[in-house]
């Protein structure tokens, strides 16, 4: 397999290079985010990934200025919020999200979840591209979408395009950002998304150390002298996903960068092949199409 660094990136449809190592700021508390995203830059991240609903993109945007790295070497995520589920919604939380993280541009915007029916996601997906036309955004792309969700986004992308004037006049799929791990593989998902060349990113990918302690896992911890948390972050690499851990812990933002040492054999990445879906998070994945 590749050779990764925490400089690889991944090609996304759109053009433009999304980090594979990304930070997750889900649950941060406001007033602890720009700490932890400056010391995740302190240790080499250059992707954020934060969302309206999570209430931090005024401290993420705090902390990419305060590093005083370029804007351009930093990749930063928000969402598109469930209540925010509207053609008018997703328009007004562009120009907020904006001015929230005090960014002239947002890198990368996804639709949190495929809440809303059929309708309000064409409506929503709209705005967005509508935004990427207006050089506010630069990629697009949904989060918790399954490939039933998945597959009808690609009809109204070519109905938009019918309907605004030829191809790549309904948008461009980027990314698909859903809870990923060994006990949640969503490999239907995930091979939906490859044939397409979208990023599968995950979040969740350490199961929030529900499953810390569990002998597969231990056993490969010990072996590889690595932690736990630092064996599924590499598998999620090498699956070939983006993995977005998170923390507010010094020492475990730092470890959960360093899994660029070691690669699993394809013996031990067998082993964590399980049939089991248990996620830890929220499940729109499973939503109907009428949800």
């Amino acid at each position: 397999m590749a050779a990764y660094s925490i400089n690889s990136t991944f090609k996304l449809n759109s053009g433009y290079e999304i980090p594979r190592l990304g930070f997750g700021v889900y649950q941060t508390p406001p007033d602890a985010t720009e700490k932890a995203v400056s010391e995740a830059f302190n240790v080499g991240y250059r992707h954020v990934d934060s969302a309206a609903a999570y209430r931090n993109e005024a401290g993420c945007g705090n902390a990419m200025r305060a590093s005083k790295l370029p804007r351009s070497e930093i990749y930063f995520t928000s969402k598109i919020p469930s209540g925010g589920m509207s053609y008018a919604g997703a328009k007004a939380q562009v120009e907020t999200s904006l001015k929230t993280a005090g960014l002239d541009y947002i890198d990368l915007m996804l639709i949190h979840s495929p809440y809303g029916g059929s309708a309000t996601r064409k409506d929503v997906w709209k705005a967005l591209v509508e935004a990427v036309e207006e050089g506010k955004i630069r990629s697009i792309g949904v989060s918790n979408y399954g490939v039933h969700h998945l597959d009808e986004l690609e009809k109204h992308i070519a109905e938009l395009e019918a309907e605004r004037g030829g191809k790549g006049k309904g948008g461009i799929i980027s990314v698909n950002q859903c809870e990923v791990h060994p006990w949640c593989p969503r490999n239907d998902i995930a091979e939906w998304c490859a044939k397409r060349n979208i990023a599968f990113e995950a979040y969740a990918p350490v199961v929030r150390g529900a499953r810390f302690g569990e002998k597969c896992l231990v056993n490969l911890a010990t072996k590889y002298g690595k932690t736990e948390a630092q064996v599924l972050i590499r598998w999620s690499l090498q699956k070939g996903y983006v993995p977005l851990p998170k923390s507010v812990t010094p020492s475990r933002i730092k470890e959960n960068a360093e899994v660029y040492d070691f690669e699993l054999s394809k013996e031990d990445m067998d082993t964590l092949e399980f049939d089991e879906y248990s996620p830890v998070c929220w499940d729109p994945v499973k939503s109907g199409l009428d949800n």
